[in-house]
């Protein structure tokens, strides 16, 4: 199956200030966004294997954007997500988020062990996303539990998918909840949690 992106969308966003502290090390965080129409509107399909091998090449385009909107920071936390127009199936996303379209994110930015959060959903167009995010090392990093919301005004038509991933250069600013801290995690990594 040859699957290509219609529309690519950068969404860059950068705190510097949260309850009344500034920082001097910025939360960047960037979200990747790509539409393109679902092969699979307005039919049931049971093996949907020929979307789940597709999305290495839609993972490894989006993941050269991501890397070159994110810049030189070092990538810490990760998520991804998927929004699919009202005359496809939830499942059309899911096929497409797997490990397989994750390889190409982990590759580039390197060193990212950990499980990525998820969420997909069937919408109208201009409906929002929350993309949860989470440590590339390890989940149990409490101070990277965030997210991003993500939303286009004209996507998903009914008969596209949007594929969301999201970057972050580090934890929540003010992050003051305990547990694991990032530095901890890169001295003993877990073998890679694949989803």
């Amino acid at each position: 199956m040859n699957l290509s992106f219609r529309k690519i969308a950068v969404i860059i966003d950068e705190t510097f200030e949260d309850a009344g502290r500034t920082t001097n090390k910025p939360l960047r965080k960037i979200a990747v966004v790509g539409i393109l129409k679902n092969p699979l509107v307005g039919r049931y399909v049971e093996d949907l294997q020929p979307l789940v091998t597709a999305s290495y090449a839609l993972g490894d385009q989006l993941a050269a954007r991501a890397v070159e909107a994110f810049g030189p920071h070092e990538v810490q936390s990760y998520g991804k997500g998927g929004l699919v127009g009202l005359a496809g199936e939830q499942e059309h996303a899911n096929a497409l988020l797997t490990t397989t379209f994750a390889t190409p994110f982990r590759d580039r930015i390197g060193a990212a062990t950990a499980w990525i959060s998820s969420m997909t959903k069937v919408v109208a167009p201009g409906t929002p996303i929350d993309i949860p995010m989470n440590a590339k090392t390890d989940v149990y990093v409490r101070s990277h539990y965030d997210g991003m919301t993500v939303m286009l005004a004209d996507t998903p038509q009914p008969d596209e998918i949007a594929l969301i991933f999201c970057m972050s250069n580090r934890g929540r600013l003010n992050a003051r909840v305990g547990g694991m801290s990032y530095e901890d995690s890169l001295k003993a990594p877990r073998e890679l949690q694949k989803v």
